[in-house]
């Protein structure tokens, strides 16, 4: 028997008797991977992205296995900030910024109760709106310098996503002195993240690929000169912050190499969506899948499953889609796809499922999963070892 057809079976078995949709996470391969991200960190602190899991049980597991490897946690809304300072957690950085009032006070709440709950800024109505909070409560908020490191080889062509609009390091250092100026802020660090690294996959793709490998490699070199003019400039003005932040999951290998940061982030190692089997220097297990009931046979090699339209965000493309995984061989019909009711496949002659059987498929994202789902079912071998709630199943929604 084919290891993937006795994979199939073992997750089958584990699910028997469970409502269908259903997630599952084995449980061999997600400490796999977290063992291999500490293995590729080479000593370099790692904080964890949240929204690349979205289970607090999950997450703490994580941070269980890796010990001392794991720095904090990177989150993506204030409300989760202060929820993980509920939860116990003391180093928190929000990625992305806010000038809601709620979610500022989000913020002092987590500062209060113990937490460095600093939260990213690029612009002066950033710093003014956490500043005036801040004096208001009587605290003093800790606050992260995003800076764009996208790859612009020629003038206006930019590779990278558009986040923060700092670019020069004078414009750095200045919102820095902005920062460390004010009674009610600390200057806490810098976050620069390589999107067009982490996020581009460069393996399997065809002749896309290797273009897309001389980019990175090109588009690495820029990066980390440009982290070290960073660290260099604040360096000489007695600015040196205590956190410096970069990479993702799949630049791991390249950013660890940089003295420039103190840390990297990594999310979706952990789970490895199925976006990641197109990277070509770091491979991680498939750890998380969803599994749908098959209810019909519309034709000859065809079979239709309940449900399955779990999209991921970006780009509207195929590879956007959920990919079914096992058994080996199944595929979405091009004109269908994966629908919100219903998915159909195709069937190879040499796969045989019936009626009620399971169809285990993988999304493109590894967090975003968790937001279609109430748990996980964590599996080792064929049997369930315990549940682990999501964010959704716990009934929190911090974007929705």
């Amino acid at each position: 028997m084919r290891a993937s057809q006795r994979r199939w079976r073992h997750y089958r078995d584990a699910l028997e008797g469970q409502p269908l949709p259903a997630g599952l996470v084995d449980l061999d391969a997600f400490e796999a991977n977290v063992d291999a991200v500490v293995l590729l960190a080479r000593g370099k602190s790692i904080r964890i992205a949240t929204k690349s899991i979205r289970s607090p049980d999950l997450i703490e597991r994580v941070l269980a296995r890796g010990g001392s490897a794991f720095r904090g946690l990177m989150t993506y809304s204030a409300a989760e900030t202060a929820f993980w300072a509920e939860r116990g957690q003391r180093d928190l950085l929000l990625a992305y910024p806010t000038l809601q009032r709620s979610d500022l006070d989000h913020l002092v709440h987590a500062q209060r109760l113990g937490a460095t709950a600093a939260v990213v800024v690029d612009c002066e109505a950033h710093v003014s709106a956490l500043a005036a909070v801040a004096r208001e409560a009587d605290v003093v908020l800790p606050a992260v310098i995003e800076v764009d490191v996208s790859y612009r080889p020629a003038g206006s062509v930019h590779v990278g996503v558009r986040r923060s609009p700092l670019r020069s390091t004078v414009e750095i250092v200045a919102l820095a002195e902005r920062i460390a100026s004010d009674a009610a802020l600390s200057f806490h660090g810098v976050m620069a993240y390589e999107a067009q690294i982490a996020g581009l996959g460069d393996q399997g793709i065809g002749w896309r690929g290797a273009p897309i490998r001389l980019l990175k490699r090109r588009s690495a070199r820029d990066v980390a000169t440009t982290r070290a003019e960073i660290a260099r400039a604040l360096g000489a003005r007695d600015l040196l912050p205590p956190l410096f932040n970069g990479g993702g999951s799949g630049s791991l290998r390249s950013s660890v190499r940089e003295d420039a940061l103190s840390e990297v982030t990594v999310g979706s190692a952990f789970l490895a969506s199925h976006l990641f089997d197109h990277y070509a220097e770091v491979r991680f297990a498939p750890a998380a899948f969803f599994a749908l009931q098959v209810v019909r046979r519309p034709g000859p090699g065809l079979l239709t499953c309940q449900g399955g339209g779990f999209i991921a965000s970006g780009a509207a493309g195929s590879d956007r889609l959920p990919r079914p995984a096992l058994p080996d061989g199944l595929e979405l019909l091009p004109l269908e796809g994966a629908g919100e009711v219903q998915t159909p496949l195709r069937v190879p002659d040499d796969v045989t499922l019936g009626l009620g059987d399971p169809v285990f498929f993988r999304h493109a994202k590894a967090g975003e999963l968790a937001e279609h789902l109430t748990a996980y079912h964590l599996v080792r071998g064929a049997r369930v070892e315990a549940r682990a709630a999501t964010y959704r199943g716990m009934g929190l929604c911090w974007l929705g």
